[in-house]
Parts: structure tokens; C-alpha cells; sequence
């Protein structure tokens, strides 16, 4: 997902190339557009704005046209006809979805604060064959900031997302489960089993790549740089665990990266927003 570093404006969308291949990309795109403009500006947009925000990542019509198919199908968005025009508005589940994902995304700062020592673990057994189930707990889990050093066992520090973790499990149809609270008495260093549990030399690469990225403070086209530097964010929450300091490595860029993040998105984020409500308006004006 990492990108190399690019001053904005010097050459085409950082995104771009990665993201011109079909729906199947697109559509990460599609969310995070969906999360950062369309959600708090009302929850509706026409196909036109979509397509020329996308044409500006060089994403081909044909892909964005794929990716909103797919997410109306997925009940996320719904189709609104208005003759020859289509007006996409978020559902009710869209909206939550969104507004959770932004949430976790705006408030991430990688490190943990004020950690008790404890420690969430879970014990969750998959048959074998149940591929859809195993990816399902894989990728959502690692959301909610678990890490698993061994097949079957699932561990974060973050204790106050209990709920979320049973309701992932609920979710998944995993029944052969155990949850524990514990703490760490002996044995091995804390720091083997972190590492067991995440690869923190390639999230810290991550972070580098990020903030070489986004270095430059200057955006032309507003719109496009947030949708970029939300997009390379938004990663973030589900591949770093958010550990306390006493966990992570000396040179840590995560809380850097977190502050670029912040910072860069303070200053281009109403321009950006008002690039893309006056596009939307245009759209609905000339036929959506």
C-alpha cells in the first residue's frame, strides 16, 4: 500500500497507477471518498461527481461505475433514479459503517496511552475448511488492533474493546472460542511475543514511506491530496496494534506519522471539502 515519497503537484496522483486496474481497487478508494466528503456533507452524490473525482486518480469510468455497483449491492449505498441521472445516497448501514471507520481512522495515534498491563487474549478454533470465516476473523480482528503469535490465539493490549472483539467473533459464526483478561508473569521476553505476534520493522517502514509522502505542506488540488492522504491513513488502524511506548521500538515513526497526519489534513481538508460540495452541485445541475 505504501507509496514513494512525491511532492504534490510534481507529477501525477501518488494513487493513481495503483488504483487504475479495476473495481476491485477502486472501491477502497470509493470508501474513502465516501467517508471523508459524502458522509458529512449531506450523504448523497451523483455519478459525475464520483467520476471526476476518480478521473483525477486516473481511475477509468468504467471502474468507479463497477465500484459503486458493487457497493449498492452490498447494501451500503443505494441507487437514486432521477430520469437518465443517479443519485447514490449512503443506507443506514453505510452511515454507521462510515461514521465507526472515520472515527477509529480521525482519533488513531498509534501508541497506546496509560496501559494497565493487561492483556486481551483470545482463543478462537476455525475448522480448517472454513476459509470465509478464517479471513473474516483474520481481517477484522486485526482492525480491532489483535495480533496472533500462534495459530488459534489472538492478543491486544487495547482490554476496553472486549465488546467489539465478541461481537467480531459473533459475527464470523466462530463458537469455539475463549476470552481472558490477563496479565504477563514470567517466561520469555514481552518483546518475543510481540514480535511473534506483528511485524513492527515493516509497520514502522510503513510509516516512513507515509510521512515522506505527504512531507510537503502545499497541496494544488486540494481534493485529490486529501483523498490521497486519507486513503494512505486509513491503513494504519489495521496493521498497527497501537502498543504502549514500552512495547514499540526506540526510533518509533508511528506518533510522528500520526501528528503529519493531522496536521496535513487541518490545513487542506475545507478547501478540499469545498472543492468537492461545489462539484457536487455542479453535478446535480448539469444532469448528474
Amino acid at each position: 500500500m505504501a507509496a514513494p515519497a512525491q511532492i504534490a503537484g510534481s507529477r501525477g496522483p501518488t494513487l493513481s497507477r495503483r488504483h487504475a486496474a479495476g473495481a476491485g481497487s477502486a472501491r477502497g478508494l470509493l470508501f474513502t471518498v465516501l467517508g471523508e466528503f459524502v458522509l458529512p456533507t449531506g450523504g448523497s452524490a451523483w455519478t459525475s461527481a464520483f467520476i471526476d473525482v476518480f478521473a483525477r486518480l486516473r481511475v477509468e469510468e468504467k471502474a468507479i461505475r463497477q465500484a459503486l455497483a458493487r457497493t449498492a449491492a452490498e447494501g451500503w449505498v443505494r441507487p437514486e433514479r432521477h430520469g437518465r441521472r443517479t443519485c447514490w445516497r449512503l443506507t443506514t448501514d453505510g452511515d454507521r459503517l462510515l461514521t465507526d471507520g472515520t472515527e477509529r481512522i480521525y482519533a488513531f495515534a498509534s501508541a497506546q496511552r496509560d496501559w494497565d498491563g493487561s492483556w486481551l487474549l483470545v482463543l478462537a478454533r476455525i475448522p480448517e475448511g472454513d476459509r470465509s470465516a478464517r479471513q473474516q476473523l483474520r481481517t477484522r480482528l486485526s482492525w480491532a488492533g489483535l495480533g496472533s503469535p500462534a495459530p488459534g490465539v489472538w492478543m491486544t493490549t487495547h482490554t476496553e474493546r472486549l465488546d467489539e472483539v465478541a461481537n467480531v467473533l459473533r459475527q464470523a459464526g466462530v463458537t469455539d472460542t475463549q476470552i481472558f483478561q490477563a496479565t504477563h508473569r514470567g517466561g520469555s521476553e514481552l518483546a518475543t511475543l510481540v514480535g511473534q505476534a506483528w511485524d513492527l520493522p515493516a509497520i514502522e517502514q510503513q510509516y516512513e514511506e507515509f510521512r515522506a509522502e505527504f512531507a510537503a505542506p502545499s497541496a494544488d488540488d486540494p481534493l485529490t491530496r486529501v483523498t490521497e492522504l486519507v486513503h494512505a491513513w486509513r491503513r494504519f488502524p489495521s496493521v498497527d496494534p497501537g502498543l504502549p511506548a514500552g512495547l514499540l521500538p526506540g526510533q518509533w515513526s508511528g506518533e510522528l506519522a500520526a501528528r503529519l497526519f493531522a496536521a496535513r489534513h487541518a490545513a487542506w481538508s475545507p478547501d478540499a471539502t469545498a472543492q468537492w460540495i461545489t462539484l457536487n452541485k455542479a453535478a446535480a445541475a448539469l444532469g448528474g
